[in-house]
């Protein structure tokens, strides 16, 4: 088998054992008595048929009447049969990717303008949405889901390898959206639900993450977040917690400058006991250079390439043979009716 394989120049057959029907019309060829022609003698008055007719009328098929052509059809159609295959280039594939839940807050002090963005000045969720569509660029081979909470956690996209459909649901949403409280601890239960939803042989092969983008204090919802952090744990899914937005509530910005609103401050204790109970980190943005940065260390904990085993994949090669057998094949019968 690898002597034709290497004169055919393949790797290798998927299905050798259908080789062994070469020979088979040689073996029918050979071991199959004469037969016996069913034409009247008299019809063929040359000197071999008239020997026939003379020994009774029985005509004898000659050994070299054997018809090569459509042998060497028959061979290509072996081959082919067989299918023959070649190795492709070597590609080493990612090894495992991740599920992964973006849970982002799309409460009243989000629309708080005390950020800058290219020089200019931007509301949390604008410089939120920016830092997040450069991260999404980066995640290629996750699947990734989007949550956004206000009074209640809504689930806008399921977990997908889609991007830009999580990017154009990201850019979509405005602030209050959900609502202008921020049900912290149901977003994280609906995220850890989403995630859980995935087939247990998945689940044991993915690893689940979910990113939480707050700039308050849990003000509504049914669970509190340390209970939902909780259900993530014993669910394996590691959250990291970003608390974003300036040091008060918010602020408003006068002819310039910026005064406090006396808004809930970021509850940093509550997010850093959430991303500890399961194994995420913590991180405090109150800009948006120090928001990129965050992101960036998260791709950097989370990569997403992990080689592979290389592998080569196999390219079939029957439509040659198959080819070359169906015009030997039209050969062949051309030049039966030629003659």
């Amino acid at each position: 088998m690898n002597l034709l394989a290497d004169w055919l120049g393949i790797d290798g057959f998927a299905w050798p054992w259908l080789l062994l029907a070469l020979p088979l019309p040689w073996l029918i060829h050979a071991l199959l008595p004469p037969r016996a022609s069913q034409v009247p003698a008299l019809l063929v008055p040359w000197g071999e048929r008239l020997r026939n007719v003379a020994s009774g009328g029985v005509l004898e098929v000659s050994p070299r009447g054997f018809p090569w052509l459509a042998m060497l059809a028959w061979c290509l159609l072996c081959v082919a049969a067989a299918r023959p295959q070649q190795l492709g280039p070597p590609i080493a594939p990612p090894q495992v990717g991740r599920d992964m839940m973006l849970a982002v807050d799309l409460s009243a002090s989000m629309g708080e303008q005390d950020m800058e963005l290219g020089g200019r000045l931007v509301d949390r969720l604008t410089a939120a949405k920016a830092v997040l569509a450069d991260f999404l660029d980066r995640r290629v081979g996750d699947r990734i889901g989007l949550v956004v909470f206000g009074d209640r956690a809504f689930a806008l996209t399921p977990l997908t390898l889609d991007r830009d459909s999580v990017r154009q649901q990201l850019d979509a949403s405005v602030v209050g959206l959900a609502g202008r409280a921020t049900a912290l601890g149901d977003a994280i239960a609906l995220s850890t639900k989403r995630l859980q939803q995935q087939r247990s042989e998945q689940r044991a092969r993915k690893e689940h993450v979910l990113i939480v983008l707050t700039d308050g204090v849990n003000t509504a919802g049914v669970l509190e977040p340390a209970k939902a952090a909780q259900i993530a744990r014993d669910a394996g899914v590691r959250i990291h917690a970003i608390a974003f937005g300036g040091e008060g509530g918010g602020a408003l910005s006068v002819f310039g400058f910026s005064l406090p609103t006396g808004g809930d401050e970021v509850d940093e204790a509550g997010l850093q006991k959430i991303a500890q109970l399961t194994g995420g980190r913590f991180f405090r943005a109150r800009d948006t250079e120090a928001l990129a940065g965050i992101y960036a260390e998260i791709d950097a904990l989370e990569p997403v390439q992990r080689q592979g085993q290389v592998v080569r994949p196999k390219i079939e090669r029957y439509p040659w043979p198959l080819g070359l057998a169906l015009a030997v094949g039209m050969l062949a019968l051309l030049l039966r009716r030629r003659a």
